[in-house]
């Protein structure tokens, strides 16, 4: 019985139905694309009819929820003011956009307190949500865990926990578990994922889950850098994200799983070197082989794979 849909993130630079036949080639039941230069700047403006083919595709594929991601430059909790505002217009502004696609996540991180504390970020982040969130909206937003670089709220699900319990509209929110980011804040999911997941369903609650963005680290475990490295190819290792989080049963029912397609680095997408995929899709078929090793058989292709 399939329990998760699983999916790779992709460009964005030539609209929705371009999205979803990418993520078809690639095997995939969902996908993840950033709402507009993950730098910041505008978004273009929608085409009805690329949506309309979207949204046609995805039920004819039979596509989980999707995954949109904030830019990296939105910080909720910056100290100047003009940064808070850009912050809240641009949650506004994707939040009203992704109507067009009702029914999926908005990804974004919480913010850097720079210096101001980490209460009072997790005030302002809260602040943020509470300016934005609508009653009306069919959009679930995900706060991302982070690895607590610098002085980045979320590095806790404790911090996590403490945003929500100030969100007004808490039905509207969710959480995506970023696996090197976890890993760099310290929490052993490649020795005791049941532990790590047991302990956030105790401070978060595993109904929050929403989402799980698969990636390995450069970094040993408590590093706090935010590193990330290729499946299998860091510190958290393979053998640990294939058997624990496909098959983890605190894991089951319509979790996404969202990663990087044929290996590459996201931000490197659109500078592939030649012969780049050819060489990524050898890789991810012996991963795909060692996958099927551990009797699972998600609905992907041997291409990489692995969560959102």
């Amino acid at each position: 019985m399939e329990t998760f849909y699983i999916g790779a993130h992709v460009s964005s630079a030539k609209g929705y139905e371009a999205m979803g036949r990418e993520a078809v080639s690639l095997g995939a039941s969902t996908l993840a694309f950033f709402t507009r230069n993950p730098r910041g700047g505008r978004a273009k403006a929608l085409d009805p009819e690329d949506v309309a083919a979207f949204r046609a595709l995805a039920r004819a594929q039979g596509f989980g929820p999707i995954v949109a991601h904030a830019p990296y430059t939105l910080n909720a909790c910056a100290a100047k003011e003009s940064l808070r505002t850009f912050a809240r217009e641009t949650l506004a502004d994707d939040l009203a956009r992704l109507e067009a696609t009702p029914g999926n996540l908005y990804n974004f991180h919480p913010g850097s307190h720079v210096g101001q504390g980490a209460a009072r970020g997790i005030e302002l982040i809260a602040a943020a949500l509470n300016a934005v969130l609508r009653a009306e909206q069919h959009t679930t937003v995900l706060l991302e865990t982070m690895a607590g670089k610098g002085t980045e709220v979320g590095r806790s699900f404790e911090e996590l926990a403490a945003i929500l319990a100030r969100v007004e509209r808490r039905e509207k929110m969710g959480v995506c578990l970023d696996t090197c980011h976890v890993w760099d804040a310290g929490y052993d999911i490649a020795g005791d994922l049941d532990g790590v997941l047991a302990e956030f369903d105790a401070v978060v609650g595993l109904g929050r889950l929403r989402a799980v963005h698969l990636n390995d680290s450069l970094n040993e475990r408590g590093a706090r850098k935010d590193r990330h490295a290729r499946i299998g190819e860091g510190c958290i290792g393979l053998a640990a994200h294939v058997p624990a989080h496909v098959g983890n049963r605190l894991l089951q029912g319509g979790k996404l799983l969202i990663g990087t397609p044929l290996g590459l680095r996201a931000n490197h997408l659109e500078q592939r070197p030649k012969g780049a995929q050819e060489q990524a899709r050898e890789r991810n078929q012996v991963r795909h082989r060692q996958f099927k090793s551990h009797g699972s058989e998600p609905r992907w292709r041997p291409w990489l794979g692995w969560r959102g």
